[in-house]
């Protein structure tokens, strides 16, 4: 077999690969006595039917099937032989069947990046500091005095903050009702923003029986791919107005809310809660933080094709979410060419970064034992309720292991790297005026 190789880019190689035509003959007389005893021609015996009458009648089909075998055969061979780093799936340009009984065909693929590690041991890293306020405490008190309130509903006034309001409601976009936007005896909890300020707002002042409409703009960012960037007018119907009856802030509160013998041992308990959060929290601050700059200490280009699988990828994930909606990203108003810019510079970031973590993983001897894999399947297991063994099962075959296996060896680089970073405890008054001066430069740039 013979191997060659051009540039077609930077990161981008045109491989060029001659099947001979010993190999070809062979497949393709298996591919036609395979035929000959499986099909029937009029005037013909099965089994019977002359080469020349097969060729004429069947020849392009097993040409086409032929050549896709060949390639799959010989493909990671020539790769190995022409000792190229290969990181994405092949883009086949071109294939043909020669007069001198060779198979030819080229394959454009991208290649791993060669660069040098920069900086990326005992980076400093500036992260607010932990504490939980006063007013933290008191705000996680009274949302819990607040879920446990039992509600009563009440007919001699409207609608005020701090009720449930149960409502019936319709979404109109462009005067045409949406049919995922709309609700009957909805609850809104008034004043808790979980239904957007706006909504919410909308709902004070109405007594029962009582009818609105609001018009809500949605800017392009918002999460619910239904609403982004769109002007729902929304039309209300108050149905029941609910209050809270709130317990006092006692020992005997503590009690109903579990195994807690007086106010301050449940006081306590929430800052641990709170702290734990914090900390779950900080721990993805860390790490992005952490990247950003390991991946500013690094200048090297990334493969446009493997970018732009990236990019599908995040797509496929989209439309995956929307598909559990009962949508598509056209019924969604959602341009797919619009998704591919807006996707694209996290995504190039993603690609150079496991670049440079797969590389650490390499200088630093950084492996995958049995140990993290078990731990993985536990992980996985203890997340969605699952026994183990139906986890292990799940990950039996290669093409869904080796994606969860280079998944836990980034997270071991990245625990690897936290241990080597310094983080730089930031009060909070200070990181609230970095962040307020930030956005001040951005209004005024």
């Amino acid at each position: 077999m013979q191997v060659s190789v051009e540039d077609a880019g930077s990161l981008t190689k045109k491989v060029t690969v001659v099947v001979p035509a010993k190999t070809v003959t062979k497949k393709l007389d298996k591919s036609y006595n395979k035929l000959k005893s499986d099909v029937s021609i009029k005037g013909f015996r099965k089994g019977k039917v002359p080469f020349k009458v097969l060729e004429k009648n069947y020849g392009e089909q097993v040409k086409a099937e032929v050549g896709e075998k060949l390639v799959q055969d010989t493909y990671f061979d020539a790769i190995e032989q022409s000792g190229l780093n290969v990181v994405v799936h092949p883009d086949i340009k071109s294939h043909s069947f020669t007069d001198e009984g060779t198979f030819e065909y080229v394959a454009e693929v991208a290649v791993k990046p060669e660069f040098e590690l920069g900086e990326y041991n005992g980076i400093k890293v500036e992260l607010p500091e932990l504490t939980v306020t006063e007013e933290e405490t008191d705000h996680a008190l009274q949302a819990l005095r607040k879920e446990m309130a039992p509600l009563k509903s009440v007919d001699d006034r409207s609608v005020q903050v701090g009720d449930v309001a149960v409502v019936d409601f319709q979404g109109f976009h462009e005067n045409e009702p949406v049919k995922e936007i709309q609700g009957q005896n909805y609850s809104v909890d008034i004043g808790s923003g979980v239904n957007g300020k706006e909504f919410e707002d909308a709902c004070l002042g109405l007594k029962k029986g009582e009818e609105t409409s609001k018009v809500v703009p949605f800017p392009a960012s918002f999460p619910n791919p239904v609403l982004s960037g769109k002007e729902i007018e929304f039309k209300i119907t108050v149905k029941d107005i609910k209050e809270r009856v709130l317990a006092d802030l006692d020992d005997e509160f503590a009690k109903d809310v579990g195994e807690f013998d007086s106010l301050d041992a449940l006081k306590t308990n929430i800052v641990e809660k709170i702290t734990r959060e914090k900390e779950e929290g900080r721990k993805g601050e860390f790490t992005d933080k952490l990247m950003m700059q390991i991946l500013e200490n690094h200048e090297f280009e990334v493969p446009d094709r493997l970018v732009a699988y990236e990019v599908s990828e995040q797509i496929k994930q989209l439309e995956q979410r929307l598909k559990q909606q009962g949508l598509t990203l056209e019924s969604a108003g959602i341009s797919q060419s619009q998704l591919i810019e807006d996707y694209q510079e996290a995504s190039a970031k993603r690609v150079k970064g496991d670049f440079i973590i797969k590389k650490i993983a390499e200088v630093e001897k950084v492996k995958l034992e049995d140990e993290d894999i078990k731990g993985g399947f536990n992980r996985i297991a203890a997340q969605y309720n699952m026994p183990v063994e139906e986890v292990r099962k799940y990950f039996g075959n290669r093409d869904d292991l080796l994606p969860f296996m280079n998944e836990l060896l980034n997270e071991k680089v990245l625990d690897f790297l936290r241990n080597k970073a310094e983080i730089i405890e930031v009060p909070i008054e200070a990181e609230a005026a970095e962040a307020a001066a930030a956005e001040s430069t951005g209004e005024n740039a």
